[in-house]
């Protein structure tokens, strides 16, 4: 990976949902520009190959177990990327789930592990990094940064996948409280929602009839790249973000138009 533009050098970041997709491409660009990466996620055996493949490149990572759904194994992770690295002056709340199907077919366990997953353990992981951040001193540095995943279907309605898009939206507004109750914490926190793109959760939809149709249906009629999320991810992280917070930002090639 090409140096990034913004610098992440003496900086920490714990990153969520890191054993594929948008999770393993954010440990890699932090760790790219300079940051030290926590990396965390229920699938051990991907993120250990993960940290060990940034650690050969140079870069700092150390891979631990979580649980996003689980309170208890998120404050293990902290406690191990304190032990381990240091304190997170960045959190990335990355971990999502999808469970499709029509609203009035879905099992309303379907709908728990949903909810769990997308909106309480995004809560359960901020609140945590925030935690840490202001004993650790965060005031007087004003260097917490914490970011949320959400997703454009917040703004848009299709059929079957209601529940997922309920809790983006949910999410975009915590993102909003976040950041109004730690402003004066220095802890900075904003959403990015991005557009459909190709990963393990959705991609062999988009390879069907419908995925196609779909996919036709967008002004541009392409699927935004995975790296398009890049500079916007930095920006969050870094210090030139320092007066921005309470903001969320979609970037999805203008499929939500």
């Amino acid at each position: 990976m090409d140096k990034p533009r913004y610098s992440l050098e003496g900086r920490i970041a714990l990153i969520t949902g890191a054993s594929s997709g948008l999770g393993a491409r954010f440990a890699r660009l932090y760790a790219a520009a300079g940051a030290a990466v926590v990396i965390g996620a229920r699938r051990m055996e991907r993120i250990a190959a993960l940290a060990e493949e940034i650690n050969a490149g140079g870069g700092r990572a150390v891979a631990v177990p979580l649980d996003v759904t689980d309170e208890a194994s998120i404050i293990r992770a902290f406690d191990a990327a304190e032990a381990g690295i240091g304190v997170p002056d960045i959190v990335v709340a990355n971990a999502g789930i999808v469970e499709p199907g029509r609203s009035i077919d879905l099992p309303a366990d379907a709908m728990r592990r949903v909810v769990d997953t997308n909106f309480n353990g995004v809560y359960l992981t901020a609140r945590e990094g925030a935690r840490r951040m202001i004993a650790a001193g965060s005031k007087q540095t004003e260097r917490g940064r914490i970011i949320l995943t959400g997703s454009i279907t917040a703004q848009m309605t299709a059929t079957g996948d209601a529940a997922y898009a309920a809790t983006k939206l949910a999410v975009q507004h915590l993102g909003r409280q976040f950041a109004r109750e730690w402003a004066r914490q220095g802890i900075n926190v904003n959403v990015i929602q991005p557009g459909y793109i190709r990963t393990e959760i959705d991609g062999e939809w988009f390879d069907t009839e419908g995925g196609k149709a779909q996919i036709a249906s967008w002004p541009r009629k392409r699927l935004t790249e995975i790296d398009a999320l890049d500079d916007m991810m930095l920006f969050f992280a870094s210090d030139a973000s320092r007066q921005v917070t309470g903001t969320f930002i979609s970037i999805d090639d203008g499929q939500s138009l």
